[in-house]
């Protein structure tokens, strides 16, 4: 599983102009599913996500995790983190989990989390979304499980 982790001062989801879900200082999580990956790989990226230090503490040094400041998460699916961009011009996702399989391992995804994070919101799975954020920093981490197994 791939993650983009964005440290925001708030974020929401907008479906056909509407409110969704929203969020306020935390993490804004994007999620691609690639072909292969099981719930262990789910565990791995949840786990670094909740606990990786990126929040500032009282001398301004990236020494505070999302538990450690009780902040909020916005998850959200996007397949285009497996895009394949090595020939021509357009994009493949030929590494992208098929969507029922890739729906399962993104909704195990946001149970965990949801124990693990007071506040939790989502996007809607395949849904056309429009995300607003207040990056914070800007702060912005990629993250692979396949690479912290």
């Amino acid at each position: 599983m791939r993650a983009v982790l964005q440290r925001v001062e708030r974020a929401c989801v907008r479906i056909n102009s509407q409110l969704f879900s929203a969020t306020d200082q935390g993490l804004l999580v994007f999620v691609g599913v690639e072909k292969g990956d099981t719930e262990k790989d789910a565990d791995i990226l949840l786990e670094k996500t909740v606990h990786l230090r990126i929040f500032e503490d009282e001398q301004g040094k990236m020494n505070r995790s999302l538990a450690d400041i009780a902040g909020e998460m916005l998850v959200v699916s996007q397949f285009t983190l497996l895009a394949d961009c090595d020939r021509g011009r357009r994009p493949s996702f030929g590494r992208a989990e098929d969507p029922e399989k890739a729906k399962e391992l993104y909704e195990y995804f946001v149970r965990q989390a949801h124990q693990k994070v007071g506040k939790l919101a989502t996007g809607a799975f395949q849904e056309m979304m429009q995300i607003e954020l207040i990056n914070h920093g800007p702060v912005t981490i990629l993250l692979d499980s396949r690479k912290m197994a």
